[in-house]
C-alpha cells in the first residue's frame, strides 16, 4: 500500500517537473527571436510603459519590421535584415507623425539611446557609418536652416515695412543662399561617395537642384554605392529627367 502511494507521488512529482520544463521551453521560445543582421538596442529613459517600433520604407509605405513592448524596463533590442543601407523609423506606438528617430540602418549593432520627454530631438546614436556622414552632414546644414530663418524674419519685416526695394534685395540674397547650399550638399556628397548617405543627400536634399549637380554626384559614387538601395533611384531619377529634357 505505501509502496503504490510512493509509485503515485513520484508519478505526480513528474508530472509536475514535466509541466514546468514545457512551461519553461514554451517561455524560452516567446521571448527568443530570430535576429537579423541588424540589431539596434539602446535605452529609452523614463519609458516605463508602451511599445517600440521599428520601422522602414518600402514602396512609398511605412511598414514595421519589428516591434517590442516594454513594461518597466526602457532597454529595448530589434533586428532586421539588411540587404543595403537605408533610413529607418524608431516611433513610440507606431507613430511617426508626432515623435521619431531617423537613423540610417545598416549590418551590424546599432546602438540609440534617448529620453522619453525628449523622444528623437537629440538621440545618442552609434554603430552606423552611413549615420555619421549624416550627422557631419546636419550639423554643417545647420547653418543654412539658420540663414533661411532670418531670411523669413527679415523678408517679414520688409513687407510689413512695405519696403520694395529692401524685400527684392532679400530674395536676391536668399536666391544665392540657395545656391551655396546646393554647391555645399553637392561637394559633401561627392566627398563621401563612398557612403550610401551621399545618394540619399542627393534625393533628399537636391531634388530640385539643377540636373548637372546631380550628375556630378551620381558619376562620383563608388559601384558599391550604385548598387545600394538609394544608388540606384538616384540612378533612375537622374535618367527620368534626362529623358524629360530630350523630349
Amino acid at each position: 500500500m505505501k509502496s503504490a502511494y510512493l509509485q503515485l507521488k513520484i508519478l505526480n512529482s513528474m508530472k509536475k517537473i514535466i509541466a514546468l520544463f514545457a512551461i519553461a521551453l514554451i517561455a524560452f521560445a516567446c521571448s527568443s527571436k530570430k535576429e537579423g543582421n541588424m540589431v539596434v538596442k539602446g535605452q529609452i529613459t523614463g519609458l516605463k510603459k508602451g511599445t517600440l517600433y521599428l520601422q522602414k520604407m518600402k514602396d512609398t509605405v511605412l511598414i514595421s519590421v519589428d516591434s517590442m513592448a516594454l513594461l518597466g524596463d526602457d532597454k529595448f533590442m530589434l533586428t532586421d535584415n539588411v540587404d543595403s543601407p537605408v533610413m529607418y523609423y524608431l516611433t513610440f506606438d507606431g507613430n511617426t507623425t508626432d515623435k521619431h528617430i531617423m537613423f540610417f540602418g545598416e549590418q551590424g549593432e546599432i546602438t540609440i539611446n534617448d529620453k522619453i520627454e525628449e523622444f528623437g530631438f537629440k538621440p545618442e546614436i552609434s554603430g552606423s557609418k552611413n549615420q555619421e556622414v549624416m550627422d557631419k552632414f546636419r550639423e554643417m546644414d545647420n547653418r543654412f536652416r539658420d540663414q533661411r530663418l532670418e531670411f523669413v524674419a527679415k523678408d517679414f519685416e520688409a513687407r510689413k515695412a512695405q519696403d520694395e526695394e529692401l524685400v527684392k534685395q532679400l530674395e536676391a540674397d536668399y536666391k544665392k543662399m540657395v545656391r551655396r547650399r546646393f554647391l555645399f550638399s553637392t561637394n559633401f556628397a561627392i566627398t563621401n561617395a563612398d557612403s550610401e548617405a551621399a545618394p540619399y543627400i542627393a534625393l533628399t536634399e537636391l531634388y530640385d537642384a539643377n540636373l548637372q549637380l546631380l550628375d556630378t554626384i551620381n558619376n562620383s559614387l563608388t559601384d558599391k554605392v550604385k548598387n545600394s538601395e538609394y544608388g540606384k533611384r538616384l540612378q533612375k531619377f537622374v535618367t527620368d529627367i534626362k529623358t524629360k529634357e530630350e523630349n
